[in-house]
């Protein structure tokens, strides 16, 4: 969904991602090793590195497709995985993943890119960047590898919060299709509500309150509702878009990757059960080849927090260099179609008497 360009792309007209480089398990080294990959794929992206000013010069020194394409903010703490968001808002003013957010928030940088602290960039990001108008919780959206057409699903809320109520699924559902229009090149996005079955009498009240708020909106909202999903809908090709609250599609997708794991350990253990079974793996090589590029979650790497003033994108906190890559392609992607603008317009057109007061 990037522009090509000509390689002699200004700084001026780049696309300027703020990313914090220390927040991954594997370190900054790796964080700069996904934004070199990044800068040779794109020449239309630069660069605001949070963290240690010595140690990230350093890195960037060696990699050559970074120079001249980065700017680096000291900082000199950093936003563990054990820190407590209400922790890190008070006291968390010198870490490279406030220094990240607030480059979005001063308007130098288009979107911020952190594999840290999941509750803690939440935290910081609605404290910095605030809510759209008419948002009462964001979410975590995430595409989910699926049989559609697309190759990927929008599932939504992933861990954001892991309460929702009727109203909020509305605009969840709202900003799930933004998404899948903007993100997905959908025209127009199939919906579904995550429940334990299809029938509209099941499911807990909030659910089937959800339920009548965003049918009523389908008319005119440039989306088709197909009503209740199940979880084996997710990966399917019913819907484009998953709604559900924080807690369950967090539980959703922790199941997903683990399940993921689990067949290829099982594979590998297969193919070195008998020497018949080791020629087979070579004769199959290709296809798995194929299938692992299908369904390995480096390549859709990148929760994107909507509902802020502002865009935020996830990283895996345990991704690699080809997994920091993929969440700079999406905030890049984001940036170029000026998502959270479109997204803010999605929202403010739901009528007044239906807006979180």
């Amino acid at each position: 969904m990037t522009a090509q360009t000509d390689h002699a792309t200004t700084e001026a007209e780049r696309i300027v991602i703020s990313v914090d480089a220390m927040g991954g398990d594997e370190g900054p080294a790796t964080v700069i090793a996904g934004c070199d990959v990044s800068a040779r794929k794109n020449p239309d992206i630069s660069f605001i590195l949070h963290g240690p000013e010595a140690e990230l010069s350093s890195l960037v020194a060696r990699r050559k497709a970074l120079a001249g394409r980065c700017e680096i903010r000291g900082t000199s703490d950093v936003v563990t995985m054990d820190d407590k968001p209400s922790q890190v808002v008070r006291n968390g003013k010198g870490t490279s993943m406030w220094s990240a957010i607030e480059a979005v928030r001063d308007g130098s940088a288009s979107v911020a890119v952190s594999c840290g602290n999941t509750g803690a960039l939440m935290a910081l990001s609605m404290i910095r960047l605030r809510k759209l108008p008419g948002v009462n919780r964001p979410a975590i959206a995430v595409l989910y590898p699926s049989s559609n057409q697309q190759g990927f699903n929008v599932l939504l809320d992933v861990g954001a919060d892991v309460k929702a109520d009727a109203d909020d699924l509305l605009r969840f559902a709202l900003m799930g299709m933004s998404y899948a229009r903007n993100g997905l090149d959908l025209p127009t996005p199939r919906v579904g509500l995550l429940n334990v079955g299809t029938e509209e009498h099941k499911g807990r009240v909030e659910l089937k309150e959800a339920f009548e708020l965003i049918r009523d909106q389908q008319e005119g909202g440039g989306f088709e509702f197909v009503g209740f999903v199940e979880g084996g809908d997710i990966s399917g090709n019913i819907c484009d878009v998953i709604v559900t609250d924080g807690f369950t599609g967090n539980v959703a997708i922790k199941t997903g990757e683990g399940t993921a794991n689990l067949v290829g350990a099982r594979l590998r253990e297969a193919f070195k059960f008998t020497p018949l079974s080791r020629l087979a793996s070579l004769l199959a090589y290709p296809s798995l080849r194929r299938l692992k590029k299908k369904i390995d979650p480096r390549r859709v790497n990148g929760g994107v927090f909507l509902g802020l003033n502002g865009t935020v994108v996830k990283s895996h906190g345990a991704a690699d260099a080809t997994g920091v890559t993929s969440a700079i392609r999406l905030a890049a992607q984001l940036a170029q179609i000026q998502f959270t603008d479109k997204l803010a317009a999605r929202v403010a057109a739901l009528p007044a008497e239906e807006t979180t007061q």
